[in-house]
């Protein structure tokens, strides 16, 4: 990947480039023609983010300011950058808050910033929404033009490695983080999965499970209608304790998980864990027929392994079941390795519109990516697979 330099206004294209608006809010959009966009992707579809926008999750009042910019040919779209004004950098996790506190001491406004990303959802993929790179480039274009006018910066989350490249050289500055992903190495079963391990590993897999088994947990998993409205009260009620337990406030609320139940159920696996009957844990994931996405989880009260069988190895189950090829654990937690999931690198990019900040923000980024490559290939050493089963 290119070597970040400070950015600095992108000259004129040469190329007639398509209308890009930034009046045309999400609901006024066919959603047939935005799923086209965003290749049906479930967390990109227009009804995941129609449902952040009509419960208020995503919106002025809880700091996320919609500016979705679109690209048109005459009538028809061709593409489209879900954008926010952001007056915080909370839900984002790519974390700048030093770079707003730098602003801060230095009596300027961080905030408000642009920032494009799916709200609260760390799930790489593209984020400029358009077939064609010249299409992308304007939308890109349109985006950075808006600094330095009541916009300190620019950021892009969670992007793909080609829209990496393809904002590096329109002199955005790239951002490297690390995630942990597990890939199917077409497993029979789970304990087919397991059989690639070390034996130190395996070991330790079978125990925490043993354990869970014999103080009485189970749990089932559902999809689709199946999830019922009682399950997702419980579920929120999970959601909401855990959240409070690690004194944060939840994001999402009831009625949006009621409303992507209505609209993406097809597209939701709910994982529940019973103790003598009761409920006592659950796990929200989003899939389709390639890659299953961890989102949420909580529970009624602590019991030692819990976490990691009803946000990884059910999920992983269920992977195999389906013949899914990628599950992807969400955002940070080194403890994910040693259950099969590797470290892969994320990209986000950024440009900042103040000249001095941004060569300071360009060498930290370049000095924070060398960081995140040691780290992956550290990390990598630490594989739970025996070296001739690693997928």
């Amino acid at each position: 990947m290119h070597a970040p330099v400070p950015y600095s206004r992108p000259r004129p294209p040469v190329v007639a480039s398509p209308l890009v608006r930034d009046d045309v809010p999400l609901g006024s959009i066919d959603p047939q023609e935005w799923n086209r966009l965003a290749n049906h992707l479930p967390l990109l579809t227009h009804e995941y983010g129609s449902a952040l926008h009509r419960t208020r999750c995503a919106a002025r009042e809880t700091g996320w300011q919609p500016r979705f910019l679109t690209a048109w040919d005459a009538s028809r779209l061709i593409g489209a950058m879900p954008l926010y004004a952001k007056t915080h950098s909370y839900g984002e996790y790519v974390f700048d808050w030093g770079w707003a506190d730098a602003y801060r001491r230095h009596g300027r406004r961080y905030y408000p910033k642009l920032v494009s990303a799916i709200p609260f959802t760390p799930v790489p993929g593209p984020r400029v929404l358009a077939e064609d790179a010249r299409t992308r480039r304007a939308l890109l274009e349109r985006a950075l033009g808006a600094l330095g006018h009541g916009h300190s910066s620019l950021h892009i989350l969670f992007t793909d490695e080609a829209q990496a490249r393809e904002g590096a050289a329109a002199g955005m500055l790239v951002r490297d983080g690390v995630q942990f992903h597990w890939r199917n190495g077409g497993y029979r079963d789970f304990a087919d999965f397991l059989d690639a391990f070390n034996h130190d590993k395996r070991k330790k897999i079978r125990q925490e499970r043993r354990r869970l088994a014999e103080a009485g947990v189970t749990f089932v998993r559902k999809t689709g209608a199946d999830i019922s409205a009682s399950d997702r009260a419980f579920f929120f009620e999970c959601y909401e304790r855990t959240y409070r337990a690690h004194h944060s406030t939840p994001y999402l609320s009831l009625e949006f998980f009621d409303e992507i139940a209505a609209t993406l159920g097809d597209n939701l696996l709910l994982v529940t864990g019973y103790r003598d009957g009761r409920r006592l844990c659950t796990a929200l994931d989003v899939f389709d027929a390639t890659t299953l996405w961890g989102r949420y989880w909580g529970t009624r009260e602590y019991v030692p392994g819990l976490h990691f069988e009803t946000c990884y190895y059910q999920a992983i189950e269920f992977c195999i079941e389906r013949g899914i090829e990628c599950f992807e654990g969400g955002a940070q937690g080194v403890h994910k390795l040693a259950r099969g999931l590797l470290p892969v690198a994320t990209h986000s990019l950024h440009a900042i519109a103040d000249r001095a900040f941004a060569a300071a923000i360009a060498d930290y980024c370049a000095r924070e990516r060398v960081d995140v490559a040691h780290s992956i290939g550290e990390l990598e050493s630490g594989t739970p697979f025996r070296r001739n089963e690693i997928p």
